[in-house]
């Protein structure tokens, strides 16, 4: 009698689920779980090669299967940019390697110039972000230690900070950069304050981002690059892509984090602006080109990988019918050749710079809707790209970036943002809402979560 009923009791249980929470829900997060852990397994196909072929160095060559260092001697950048991921993917084995070589091995007391854009949002980013989730005070040391020797990049009369700094004499150089390099330093920088209860930190690279944000033109807009030491802009060219990109995206993500309500005042005093001189309409679609700062006349019709960010930031900040509309742009870019150019001239929809770097844009974009509208479209959105990236980009030992999305040939790169970024938010996507509480975290602009807590 017992096993007659068994069969039954299931049956019913699985009809009252499905009246209560739908099958087809069911379904979709089932199909979810297979993906994210599709996922894992290839970032694990990337991280087991980098540490076959490349432990201790800075980033893998995939096709080559050789190392490679960004300044001549490793600073640990795949292992650092990717160590929050193995955290979140319960990778425990490997995060403890990778905690221990960072542990034990990276030293930033070395005689060479770094860029400090780079260095701030991969590096100080990746220890802050993998402290706060490991709890390993090792972590937190070497992130001061870091953030002590970048400091003085910020010593140009205007405050502005300098693009190179010598790790071991502080010396600096070249003072042309742009406001992505002036203005993305404050979630790290504020973190590290906060971290440490040492101020300068966070005023330093406040100040950095208020100076960018006080050189707009009478019509609102930054250019395309900046003099640190007249203040000068030496390009008038106003976009979202490259070089000031993530300056718009702190400003937005500062007030969040830290609750300055600066940082909410400029933002509110920026987007507008933004949408109206950058927006563009073409063929009934949304997408956002190049204007002159000054006039604000369009100079380019041209929207890109790096651009895909803008429909998270644009959710994000509360905008989420605009950013349905250029997240559909930006699939569209994707979808013309089965994965993305770098560059496209969405007038003419040629494409103007055909490589792909592997870039995490366009997904973090898609989490972000995702997370804002539980659209399930998004979720879809995502396993058509993940399909495509692995088809694409897999190589035998890693990932490997594109010379050209219509040829598809492979070239020897896989940067570590791959690994921090565009596996983490393929993952995310995928994952169950609570592999990573969304809102009690803001990610900087390298997809380090770093905690909300003012």
């Amino acid at each position: 009698m017992p096993d007659r009923i068994a069969p039954t009791v299931v049956l019913l249980a699985a009809a009252v689920a499905c009246a209560i929470h739908g099958c087809a829900k069911t379904r979709e997060d089932e199909h979810a779980q297979q993906l994210a852990s599709r996922v894992r397994d290839e970032f694990l196909h990337a991280w087991n090669n980098y540490e076959r072929y490349a432990w201790g160095h800075d980033a893998l060559r995939p096709l080559s299967k050789t190392a490679h260092d960004w300044y001549g001697q490793s600073l640990l950048m795949t292992p650092v940019d990717a160590l929050d991921t193995l955290i979140l993917m319960h990778l425990d084995a490997e995060a403890e390697r990778a905690r221990s070589l960072i542990a034990t091995d990276l030293s930033f007391d070395r005689d060479i110039y770094v860029k400090n854009f780079e260095i701030a949002i991969r590096l100080l980013g990746g220890l802050l972000s993998s402290y706060q989730l490991s709890g390993d005070k090792r972590l937190l040391r070497l992130a001061e230690d870091l953030g002590n020797r970048l400091l003085p990049v910020f010593n140009s009369p205007t405050g502005l900070p300098y693009v190179y700094v010598n790790l071991r004499t502080g010396q600096i150089r070249d003072p042309v950069t742009n406001p992505a390099e002036t203005g993305t330093l404050l979630l790290e920088f504020g973190t590290l304050s906060k971290l440490t209860g040492k101020p300068v930190f966070y005023e330093k690279a406040k100040r950095a981002l208020v100076e960018t944000f006080k050189r707009r033109s009478p019509l609102g807009l930054v250019g395309e690059s900046i003099n640190v030491d007249t203040g000068a802009w030496t390009n008038a060219d106003s976009h979202i892509s490259g070089g000031i990109d993530s300056y718009y995206e702190y400003l937005w993500k500062c007030w969040l984090l830290f609750g300055d309500k600066d940082c909410r005042d400029m933002w509110n005093a920026s987007i507008p602006t933004i949408n109206k001189y950058l927006a563009d309409e073409i063929r009934g679609g949304l997408w956002y080109g190049h204007a002159d700062m000054q006039t604000g006349e369009r100079t380019k019709t041209e929207y890109g990988a790096l651009d895909a960010f803008f429909p998270a930031l644009l959710a994000f900040s509360g905008d989420v019918e605009r950013a349905r509309r250029l997240q559909a742009s930006s699939f569209k870019m994707w979808n013309l050749y089965g994965i993305e150019p770098e560059t496209l001239d969405y007038k003419t929809m040629r494409v103007v710079a055909g490589s792909y770097h592997l870039r995490p844009e366009i997904i973090e974009s898609t989490y972000y809707l995702y997370r804002y509208t539980g659209d399930p479209e998004y979720r879809r959105m995502g396993e058509k790209m993940f399909d495509d990236f692995v088809k694409y980009c897999r190589a035998e030992s890693g990932y490997a970036a594109l010379a050209d999305v219509i040829s598809k040939e492979q070239v020897d790169e896989m940067q570590s943002f791959v690994l921090a970024e565009t596996f983490k938010y393929f993952y995310l996507l995928f994952a169950p809402p609570e592999t990573l509480q969304f809102d009690k975290v803001i990610f900087n602009t390298e997809a380090h979560p770093l905690k909300r807590t003012r």
